[in-house]
């Protein structure tokens, strides 16, 4: 199929690059996003998010008349959905997948679709989401026919191709990584195959849109069992007295041993989310990915009484002052480093916590954004790295940025250091 014009619903972290990347192979582009903000800073050739290259890319395609964004869908030979999938709370469980927002895009592009359109849902998903676009889309479009029913002979071809990028290396990792590409049907495979060809160098890997889904739900669940091993670790060996980080280094020296680095917890949009639809569609039988998920969701509340330690030490070597004396200093908020990413953050949650209670002076130290969230704005002040080590009690590390790497925390004031990324 010859694609002209692509549809790129949801100018995310995800959606913007994408939209880019194909703009940038003289294919035209439609961005759709519910933010004027983000359509207006797009249409200007800039860019609303943090993410390096991107801004290049985005301001040549726009330039040069590839790239348009819009709050309202227009016509196009393909749609890609790329839109959040969070969670919501249901009969007692906090963790059931919301569909709203791909639900939402889904009755927003049916009035504009035609004969022999492609639909693809990059969203991670659950298991069976392609198959409920498809039917959403089939009742918004009775006069047009879909897979479910005709199979090969379906007016739209619809498949499921979930992103697979590391934040801060996405369009790159667009570019060079593998896809896999699940259409409801071996032609929906085929055509959107077809249109990722259009920029993937990697290999595009064609299977079935539930395998597809599975398959990214499994990449992170793997992930996030190994990241709670390294937690757990880090606090098994808090407690009798030995250096995870050297006990880590020792054991990797196993050639078939390599456990990651602990850390404050498991942040952003794919790790800590994407367990939970695998325990969602199957909750007696993921015991492990589980498990694995509250050992991660509860190392935040480990650090924030690691914190709370250090204070109470603090204050008991000198009887002479109050918590109103101390002031503590969180570096990082984001999600992982040298990103402005706060989705599902680990340091975010630890640092309102300690901040929005702490009496005394709080200080956050986060390179990579201009502004503090709404959660802790009146409760804390926005500082450079200096201003946190010269004016801190206790400094709190949660997120290794690089420009903490080369702070020389021995020289500062802080007299009390709680550090979850072993740097300093």
């Amino acid at each position: 199929m010859n694609f002209e014009t692509i549809s790129v619903i949801g100018l995310g972290y995800i959606g913007l690059p994408t939209a880019a990347v194909i703009a940038s192979r003289r294919k035209k582009v439609i961005g759709v996003d519910i933010n004027q903000h983000a359509v207006d800073t797009i249409n200007r050739g800039e860019i609303h998010i943090v993410e390096p290259e991107l801004d290049i890319v985005v301001h040549a395609a726009v330039k040069e008349g590839y790239l348009r964004a819009t709050t309202t869908p227009e016509p196009a030979d393909a749609f890609l959905i790329a839109v959040p999938t969070p969670f919501k709370a249901e009969n007692g469980n906090d963790h059931v997948p919301d569909l709203t927002y791909i639900k939402a895009a889904s009755n927003a592009i049916a009035p504009v679709l035609k004969k022999g359109d492609l639909v693809i849902l990059e969203s991670t998903s659950p298991v069976g989401a392609t198959e409920q676009v498809a039917a959403w889309l089939a009742e918004a479009r009775p006069d047009l026919t879909f897979p479910q029913t005709h199979d090969e002979a379906s007016d739209i071809r619809i498949a499921h191709c979930p992103e697979r990028v590391l934040p801060g290396h996405v369009v790159r990792e667009l570019v060079e990584n593998d896809r896999v590409i699940g259409g409801m049907t071996a032609k929906c495979s085929a055509e959107a195959t077809e249109l990722y060809k259009i920029f993937v160098e990697g290999e595009c890997i064609t299977t079935t849109a539930r395998t597809a889904e599975m398959a990214k739900l499994t990449e992170n669940s793997f992930r996030d069992v190994n990241i709670a091993f390294a937690n757990e670790l880090s606090i098994i060996c808090d407690k009798i007295d030995i250096s995870v980080w050297e006990l880590i280094r020792l054991a990797n020296r196993h050639p078939r041993v390599n456990i990651l680095q602990p850390g404050p917890g498991v942040g952003g949009h794919c790790i800590a989310v994407d367990p939970w639809f695998i325990v969602s569609e199957t909750p007696e039988e993921a015991r492990l990915i589980r498990t694995a998920r509250e050992v991660n969701d509860g190392k935040p509340q480990w650090v924030i009484d690691k914190v709370n330690e250090a204070v109470g030490k603090y204050l008991s070597e000198n009887p002479d002052k109050t918590a109103k004396d101390v002031t503590i200093a969180c570096f990082g908020l984001a999600f992982k480093p040298d990103i402005d990413d706060l989705r599902e953050s680990p340091a975010l949650k630890i640092a309102e916590n300690i901040l929005v209670k702490h009496p005394g002076r709080s200080l956050v130290v986060e390179p990579n954004v201009d502004r503090l969230p709404t959660s802790l704005v009146n409760h804390a002040d926005l500082v450079t790295a200096e201003v946190g080590l010269t004016e801190s009690t206790v400094a709190v590390l949660l997120v290794d940025h690089r420009q903490f790497r080369t702070l020389n925390v021995q020289g500062s004031r802080v007299t009390m250091l709680v550090d979850t990324r072993g740097i300093w």
